[in-house]
This record gives structure tokens, C-alpha cells and sequence, in this order.
């Protein structure tokens, strides 16, 4: 889309214009007198608005329009968007709410309202938006008063919600960080996340973006717009949900959240730095304008500090975002003894123990070691101990480097604004100081991410046939693909599982064989340590009670038992808005109180599992009591194999290796569910 007459309109009516204080079409004319160009008010009742002729109708302006900002009923929306195609109006903003997000009524009405706009070929921003504000250019298409106000900068900020998008844009200026534009999406009926996105991919005066994200209608469309976008510059994304306000988000924009987790995941994987709230957001956007550090799989980052504590606070968290805070070459440490005096820690983090004449010497020599990729400078500000901005300047071009203070607030707006010279932020504290360095070093990750990202994948067919498949059929299917599995017997009678013991010998592992049975212990249907025919008898018997019990036919799996080790889940579904997804995550039967398991969307790159297997609980990837270090070459296998599957048939909505064992001969798989996509007019099938 050529996006000149929305956001950069040579002329511009306001439909719902009024006199009348508190009347969003009031603010509207009072928000956009400053606008350059020509500013039409239009009210059925025409007379002068603002001090501004008003005409009945869009129609009746009789002179070029390329955007139209309505702030009238929902109901009268339709009619003033037809008068408004008849007039030749490129763009709309329909910032009036009760829409989709109002219910059934709300939803017919927006339809009526999209296709109006498709037939007269008005691309359309909203409904349920505040609009819009293009502080560079001086176009502030917005109800919300003092918007006019927000300084011209760098920073683009896309928001779902209309309030969300104003109050970051607020909250950036307050940071020193001016605008470049801030659009509030609403229900993006037409001009969506995507649309957005491309067109500041190739603005020049957009050097950062960033997002707040709800709800997710077309997850692989967002996804490839972040990937085209962060390939230019930096993107930030927020996504809220966390704790289940998928209500309150529909009734908010008419989006329903979707799954948090994965959401995040896909945008991160994507290229985008996701935070956790909209301060990580603003400081991440500040810390990125600045300067991106390049491309690598895991940016190393010195601190130093002229205070131990503050040092401390930024190192633990860094270490606990995951950031790399490497130690320092022999050749840095023997400069830096010569350069600070005893007692002092000239390692990273580096402690000066107070400010001194040399502080700049040594952070040039910090920023010039090897692993270090970005410079994180903590110092309480002390008049003639500190100069920050002599410090920026000593490090120069060597790598990012990024500053905190802490101070009276007015000697800080000083030292804000030196810094800002040199095109440095300055933070006020120094988890903040952290935040944005591990911004810094999860966009340089990303960017390393991305030159290996995955080519898309064409499914080769389906899968489904007349029988339902159960555990053996599906690991059938998994080894096919490269995943590992016990020996074993599918048995339709007790002889025949009494012949598989022979066959197999002890101990083994016998299960009920039905594909509805998903979880086998929880109905008393498997037994483990299986040595004799009359242990055999005694499972077998269990597992027909069973069987009598759900009303299944009582058939058997007898498995070679497994040696002991630790265990994982191995997963993959086709997510109804990002498509074919895998998960990786500590697994058996208490999986559900195991750490977050980590996600990616399919294709998966090699540096995409390579991510995954590394996000293991450290214990368990060095050995857990006992266990041999993790193979994560063979880890990587696995993941890659069920990726692999999920692609190859479009029609499986889900596998499941849970456990996946890890033991001295490579992973095995203990168990496996394959579940069809119901659309394809079977029932869910497993094991």
C-alpha cells in the first residue's frame, strides 16, 4: 500500500467535527490546527467550527481530500464512508467504537463498514482507534488531547490498542525519545500489523520499532512482516496475556489473545526483541536508536562501575537474561592493573572502586577485549571524579556502549543531554542499564538467527486412513522420520503377548494398545519390570479391566523396557493462527510442574534447535545425578525429525514424544501420540 494519503495527507476532513468542548471531533480539529495543510471540518450543520468553514457533507468540500478522520456514530460510519469514496478519499480513520468488540450487532456492523470501504477503494485504519500521530511531519490525527505536544524522533510505535499506542509514545518522550509516527491499529479491519510494518521497513526516518501486540489473527503474515522488518533495523515487540485476559482483550479491540507463549516465541524468532512491559519496551527502543551491535550468536557484555554494588545488580541480571558477561583477556587484565589501584576488580564486571582520572582509559580497554561485543557504564555522578561523556568519547567507535547515572534529577537531564550529543541514552538506574544491554545483545542474536532462518516448507500430503493410529503406528511413523523406539510386539491376544516376551525377553513394558487411551497410568493400563509369564498375566490382567472399564477392546504393546535416564517432551501442533509449531521441554509424567518449555515455529533452522536443546535446564544438560551430559547433537535429531513430520502431512494437528528418554545409546522414544486435524472428519487418535 502506498501509505502518502493516510499518513502524509495533503488534505484532510474531520466527519463529526463540533464546537463543543469534550466532543472527540472537537479534539479532533483542535489536535490537527497545526496540520500544514488544508483542514476541512465537516457536521450536517455546516456554520464555521474552530474558526474554520463546515460543510454538510465529505461530498459537498469540493477540493482534494486524502484522508477522512470520522467521529461520528458507529450506525451514520457506512453513510459517511460512502460519501467519502464518492468524494475521491483515499483514507479513513474510523476512530468511533462499537464495533466487533461490542458483540454480534457490533460485528455485523463492522463487516457492513469493511466492505464499504472495499467497494470504494478507501484503505481504512480502525475502527476503535485513536488514530494516529506523525509528529515529524506535524500530523496529529488523534482525539487525545496534548498529543500535539510529542517531539519528532525516531522511534515508530504500532500498537493494537488506540490507549496503548498514546500512553508509549507519552512515556518515550518522557525518556527523551522522540516519535517518528505512533498508530493505534484498533480492530484493523484493512491496515493491520503487517501493513504497518512494510511501510516503515523502508521509512528513512524510522530507525527503531516497536510493538504492542494483543491478539493475532494471521500469525505467519506478522511473523514474516517482523522478519522483513527487523532485517532493516531493530523491532521491539510487547505481548500481554500472560495470565488469561482474553475477555477483556475482545472486548477491548475484538481480538482474541492469543497463546502468550507462542506468540512470543514466534516473534523472537522472528527478529524481534520481546520485553515484558511497556518500561523494558521504551528502553530497549532508546538503547536500539542509538546503535544495534552486529550480528552474532551471543554478544558478550562488559560492565564497568564505579561502584561495586550497582555493578553487581547489572552483571546478575544480565546473567539471568541470559547475556553473556565474559571474562577478560590476560592482556586486558594486566592494562587495567596498570590503570586501576589494588583491591579493585579488574575483571567483568570491572569495580574502579570510585570514578577516577582514568575511568575512560579503562573503558576503552574494556570495550577493546576481544568478547566484549557492547559496553554497559555505571557510576554515580560525582562532580570532577566523572566525566560520562569523556568516557563515551574514549570508547568511540570501538563497540555500543550504553550509560546509567544516579543523581539529583536536574544535574541528570544535564548529563542526559551531553550524552545525547554523542547520540548515547542515559538510564537512571541499573536493572534499567541491564534491560536495555540485553536488548542490545538479544537483537544482535536475532540478527545471527535470521541469516539462518529456516526456508518455508510444502506439506507432501495427508496422512489420515480408515484405522485410527495408536502408539505403535505412530512410533512406526516417528522412526521413519529418525526418532528412535523401543523394540516391541502390537499383540490382539494374550498368546501373542506371552510369544513377544519370549521374543523380546525381560524386563519389558506392557500397555494397553488403543488409540483413544492417551494417558495410559492414569487408567492403570501399563506396567513396567515385566520378567515372567506370570507377572505377564498379571498386567495383562490389569489392562483388560481397564479396557472393560472404557469400553475399548483389550489389546496389548509389549515394548523392550528402556535403560534409565533423564527425560524430555517433544512436541508439535498446528496452531489454528501460526501454523506448525514444536516445543522442547523437560518431560515424563510430571511435565506439567517442569519449567516452561521452549517453543519455535516450523521450518526450524539449524540454529533454531542448536536454541532450543541449549534453553535445557543446566543441571540436566550437564548430568543430572548421575546421568551422562546431554548428546544435543542427537537432542537436536529429534526435534528436528518430529518438526520434520509435523511438516511433511498437513494434516496431523499434533505429535507428542512424552517421555523422550535420554539415555547412553541416544534418545528413545517411551511413548508418542499423533493427533488429526478434526476438519478432516476424524477424531483425535493417539496412543
Amino acid at each position: 500500500m502506498h501509505f502518502g494519503p493516510l499518513f502524509h495527507p495533503r488534505g484532510i476532513a474531520v466527519a463529526g467535527a463540533s464546537d463543543s468542548p469534550g466532543k472527540a471531533g472537537n479534539a479532533l480539529v483542535r489536535t490537527l490546527s497545526s496540520f500544514d495543510g488544508d483542514l476541512y471540518p465537516v457536521n450536517p450543520a455546516g456554520g464555521t467550527i474552530a474558526g474554520r468553514q463546515a460543510y454538510p457533507t465529505v461530498a459537498e468540500i469540493g477540493a482534494p481530500v486524502d484522508l477522512a478522520v470520522l467521529a461520528v456514530p458507529p450506525r451514520a460510519v457506512p453513510g459517511v464512508l460512502a460519501d467519502c469514496g464518492k468524494a475521491g478519499v483515499a483514507a479513513a480513520i474510523v476512530c468511533s467504537g462499537g464495533f466487533a468488540e461490542a458483540g454480534p450487532d457490533g460485528a455485523a456492523l463492522q463487516d457492513t463498514v469493511t466492505a464499504v470501504a472495499r467497494e470504494h477503494g478507501i484503505r481504512l485504519l480502525g475502527p476503535n482507534t485513536s488514530g494516529f500521530v506523525n509528529p515529524v511531519d506535524g500530523v496529529f490525527a488523534s482525539f487525545v488531547p496534548g498529543v500535539a505536544d510529542l517531539p519528532a524522533g525516531p522511534a515508530a510505535i504500532v500498537a493494537q490498542s488506540g490507549g496503548v499506542n498514546l500512553a508509549l509514545c507519552f512515556l518515550a518522550a518522557a525518556e527523551g525519545l522522540g516519535v517518528r509516527l505512533g498508530v493505534g491499529l484498533g480492530n484493523a479491519v484493512d491496515i493491520g500489523f503487517a501493513d504497518v510494518l512494510d511501510y516503515l521497513a523502508d521509512d528513512d526516518k524510522t530507525t527503531v520499532i516497536g510493538l504492542h501486540v494483543e491478539g493475532v489473527s494471521d500469525g505467519r503474515r506478522l511473523v514474516d512482516a517482523v522478519a522483513r522488518a527487523a532485517a532493516r533495523k531493530p523491532v521491539v515487540a510487547l505481548k500481554v496475556g500472560r495470565t488469561g485476559v482474553g475477555d477483556f482483550a475482545r472486548s477491548h479491540t475484538g481480538a482474541i489473545t492469543g497463546p502468550y507463549a507462542l506468540t512470543r516465541a514466534a516473534l523472537a524468532q522472528a527478529g524481534a526483541v520481546v520485553v515484558d512491559d511497556p518500561t523494558g519496551l521504551v528502553d530497549a527502543l532508546r538503547a536500539l536508536a542509538a546503535r544495534r551491535v552486529p550480528p552474532t550468536a551471543r554478544p558478550g557484555v562488559g560492565v564497568l562501575t564505579g561502584q561495586a554494588g550497582p555493578g553487581l545488580i547489572i552483571a546478575d541480571a544480565l546473567h539471568a537474561a541470559g547475556v553473556s558477561v565474559p571474562a577478560l583477556t590476560p592482556a586486558s587484565r594486566a592494562r587495567l592493573r596498570e590503570l586501576l589501584p589494588p583491591l579493585t576488580y579488574q575483571d567483568n564486571p570491572v569495580d574502579t572502586g570510585r570514578p577516577a582520572g582514568t575511568f575512560p582509559e579503562v573503558a576503552a580497554t574494556v570495550a577493546a577485549d576481544p568478547g566484549v561485543d557492547a559496553l554497559a557504564v555505571y557510576a554515580l555522578d560525582e562532580p570532577g571524579a566523572l566525566d560520562l561523556a569523556a568516557t563515551v568519547r574514549a570508547v568511540a567507535d570501538t563497540v555500543p556502549v550504553l550509560v546509567a547515572s544516579g543523581g539529583p534529577a536536574a544535574t541528570l537531564d544535564e548529563r542526559q543531554s551531553e550524552l545525547s550529543e554523542l547520540s548515547v541514552p542515559l538510564f537512571r538506574s541499573p536493572d534499567r542499564l541491564a534491560r536495555a544491554m540485553s536488548a542490545l545483545a538479544d537483537d544482535a542474536a536475532a540478527a545471527h538467527r535470521r541469516a539462518h532462518r529456516a526456508a518455508p516448507a510444502r506439506p507432501a500430503g495427508r496422512l489420515l486412513g480408515p484405522e485410527p493410529v495408536d502408539e505403535h503406528r505412530a512410533k512406526e511413523l516417528l522412526t521413519g522420520f529418525g526418532v528412535a523406539a523401543p523394540a516391541r510386539r502390537a499383540c490382539d491376544t494374550r498368546a501373542a503377548a506371552h510369544q513377544a516376551l519370549t521374543a523380546l525377553g525381560g524386563p519389558v513394558v506392557v500397555k494397553i494398545r488403543a488409540a483413544s487411551v492417551i494417558h495410559k497410568s492414569d487408567v492403570d493400563a501399563v506396567r513396567t519390570g515385566v520378567r515372567t509369564a506370570d507377572a505377564l498375566d498379571a498386567a495383562l490382567d490389569a489392562i483388560d479391566r481397564a479396557a472393560a472399564g472404557l469400553g475399548v477392546e483389550a489389546r496389548y504393546l509389549v515394548e523392550r523396557q528402556a535403560a534409565p535416564g533423564p527425560e524430555l517432551i517433544v512436541g508439535g501442533t498446528r496452531d489454528p493462527v501460526f501454523g506448525p509449531a514444536v516445543l522442547l521441554g523437560v518431560g515424563g509424567v510430571g511435565v506439567e510442574l517442569a519449567p516452561d518449555p521452549v517453543l519455535r515455529l516450523a521450518p526450524l533452522s539449524d540454529v533454531d534447535i542448536q536454541d532450543m536443546v541449549a534453553a535445557l535446564p543446566s543441571p540436566l544438560l550437564a548430568g543430572y545425578r548421575g546421568a551422562p551430559p546431554v548428546d544435543r547433537a542427537a537432542v537436536g535429531a529429534a526435534i528436528g525429525s518430529v518438526a520434520a513430520l509435523l511438516l511433511h502431512y498437513d494434516d496431523i494437528a499434533e505429535v507428542e514424544v512424552n517421555p523422550l528418554r535420554l539415555t547412553r545409546d541416544g534418545p528413545v522414544a517411551l511413548d508418542a501420540v499423533i493427533m488429526f486435524d478434526r476438519s478432516a472428519g476424524e477424531e483425535e487418535v493417539g496412543s
